[in-house]
């Protein structure tokens, strides 16, 4: 019988943790780092901000502030991973059978501009009133699509894109001209 003192060594690996549970990957990390990622919902912007006119240019953008890259982390002692997730796109459907795909977040309409001018990244021009929609509106969804790639622990990859959406609702009216003489 041998006391505390007397027993033999016992080796460990350096891929091994002192309880003998086997280090997790960096493949394994990254996938903790992207559960945790929380991507923001994006936040709808649009001009005119009340009533859009049939032929008349709609901007549209999102929130600058959530059109952000979005990072998260997991480590175990000596190996960390990162996972970044970073706004690649947003695909609006207007409610009118129509998509418009943008490659940023759109830009805000200028204080003071003409309101007859397009939008030089994003926009969308309805071509018929939305008085024969539900509610008298058309339904607009905005989904960001989200790169997911990852790097740590001497490694690095991608992920299946993910996305967010967020949704509002444009009353679209038809303006009537009276012609005289």
């Amino acid at each position: 019988m041998r006391d505390a003192l007397f027993r033999a060594p016992v080796w460990i690996a350096d891929d091994e943790a002192p309880d003998g549970a086997a280090v997790p990957s960096p493949e394994q990390l990254a996938e903790q780092a992207r559960a945790q990622l929380r991507l923001p919902s994006p936040v709808i912007a649009s001009s005119p901000a009340g009533t859009q006119l049939v032929r008349l240019p709609t901007w549209l953008w999102l929130d600058r502030a959530v059109w952000q890259p979005q990072s998260a982390t997991a480590a175990v002692p000596a190996v960390s991973v990162t996972a970044t997730a970073t706004p690649t796109s947003v695909s609006w459907s207007m409610g009118d059978g129509r998509t418009v795909t943008c490659t940023g977040p759109g830009t805000p309409f200028p204080g003071g501009g003409d309101p007859r001018s397009t939008s030089p990244d994003c926009g969308h021009t309805y071509q018929r009133s939305s008085a024969a929609a539900a509610g008298e509106r058309f339904e607009a969804t905005a989904t960001v699509s989200w790169r997911i790639t990852w790097s740590g622990g001497g490694a690095s990859g991608t992920f299946p894109d993910l996305t967010t959406s967020a949704s509002a609702s444009f009353r679209v009216a038809e303006a009537q001209a009276l012609g005289t003489g």
